[in-house]
């Protein structure tokens, strides 16, 4: 595995995140490591707060900051880009917007999606929503499956990027055509994808788009993003929402409600300020880096996994091909609790869903943390199956 691909030092990249120096970290799938900027991003917010007091026109400027940076990270404008406090309060803004009284009520998601996603497209059955949700097969939906469940009843495809229990991959930009050409309005979940590979939400033709800053994306959580195509901006009115939401949040206005022209309709009251700082020193190490190199680089580590894990004679449960999986590699396991406690002992930091251990590695992982981690796999292989 190359130290240095597109001009990137990886050693010096992973220098700057001090939890590295303890702990084999392989759960950014959960949460990602701290960068050292990232950590003195909230120094600078609470040096402000001792220096200043507050400082709103400032701190409304951290939040603009975060909108261009997501925007420019998925090939939107930053008017197509609501920050919001959550994936969960995007969504919900989202659904409060759309309306199930008419002939398009279904929504369609699929054994993919985090609970979030499902759970709040079903809380609209008490507005007139019918969900369906696709089985998946042998932990992968094939396209067919998207091609029967979408009809013209269908107001909106939600449905994952990778899933999180596994790590399989789903061909957004093919189930956003099929969407679009029955009909229907598509939202993708990125959040176990972006920051591990590039994502273009124009090329991929999807109507919406949520992820957050936690993850792969190295900020905090209570941040997050909510993406919306601008021609259906001003047809989508939320009735959840605040005063960030109005197109003029200084107006104070209490007799009437004024939603933004822009995305900024889809947000809602103040933002989480130290997360604002945390999230654009985090979207900043991903632009400097690049996703193309990034991409690469957790290609590389991924296909060591799976490598190592093959020759040990390990199950995956995610699939072989690079092309079907995201940053997580999933192994099976009789016990996953037991075998990520056991892991730990060894100052492995890994985590399980169903009965599959999680291995999510990012660009400051390195061969010297697989090796570790499968020297530590063999001492517990009788908890892989």
């Amino acid at each position: 595995m190359a130290n240095s691909k597109n001009g990137q030092n990886w050693d010096q990249l992973r220098s700057r995140f001090p939890l590295l120096q303890k702990k084999t970290y392989l759960n950014s799938c959960s949460y990602g490591a701290l960068a050292t900027e990232v950590e003195a991003s909230v120094q600078r917010y609470l040096d402000a707060r001792n220096e200043n007091g507050s400082d709103w026109e400032y701190w409304v400027g951290r939040n603009e900051a975060v909108r261009s940076s997501v925007a420019r990270l998925i090939g939107a404008k930053p008017d197509e880009v609501a920050v919001t406090a959550s994936v969960s309060a995007g969504i919900n803004s989202l659904a409060s917007a759309l309306r199930f009284d008419g002939p398009r009520n279904k929504v369609v998601v699929t054994d993919f999606e985090f609970p979030t996603n499902a759970q709040i497209w079903y809380a609209q059955q008490l507005r007139g929503a019918r969900v369906v949700r696709i089985a998946a097969e042998n932990d992968r939906i094939p396209l067919e499956k998207f091609e029967e469940a979408i009809d013209e009843e269908t107001l909106i495809v939600a449905t994952a990027q990778v899933a999180f229990r596994h790590g399989a991959k789903q061909d957004i930009p093919a189930i956003a055509e099929i969407a679009r050409r029955k009909g229907a309005l598509m939202m993708v979940d990125t959040y176990q994808a972006l920051g591990t590979m590039q994502f273009d939400v124009k090329k991929a033709g999807v109507d919406f788009a949520v992820g957050g800053m936690l993850k792969y994306l190295l900020g905090t959580a209570g941040i997050a993003f909510f993406y919306a195509r601008q021609e259906l901006i001003e047809a989508l009115t939320p009735s959840v929402t605040g005063w960030f939401a109005q197109e003029n949040i200084h107006a104070m206005d209490i007799t009437r409600h004024s939603p933004a022209t822009t995305a900024r309709r889809f947000e809602a009251g103040t933002p989480l300020v130290p997360n604002t700082y945390m999230a654009e020193a985090g979207l900043a190490i991903m632009h400097e880096i690049g996703l193309e190199a990034i991409e690469h680089r957790i290609g590389e580590i991924t296909a060591a996994i799976k490598g190592a894990a093959t020759a040990a004679g390990y199950h995956l449960a995610s699939p072989l091909d690079p092309a079907h999986h995201g940053a997580m590699i999933t192994l099976r396991s009789s016990d996953p609790n037991r075998l990520v406690a056991s892991l730990a002992e060894d100052n492995i930091v890994v985590s399980c869903r169903d009965n599959n251990l999680r291995i999510s590695p990012h660009f400051y992982n390195n061969q010297a943390d697989i090796d570790h981690l499968f020297r530590a796999l063999h001492k517990q292989r009788d908890l892989l199956v």
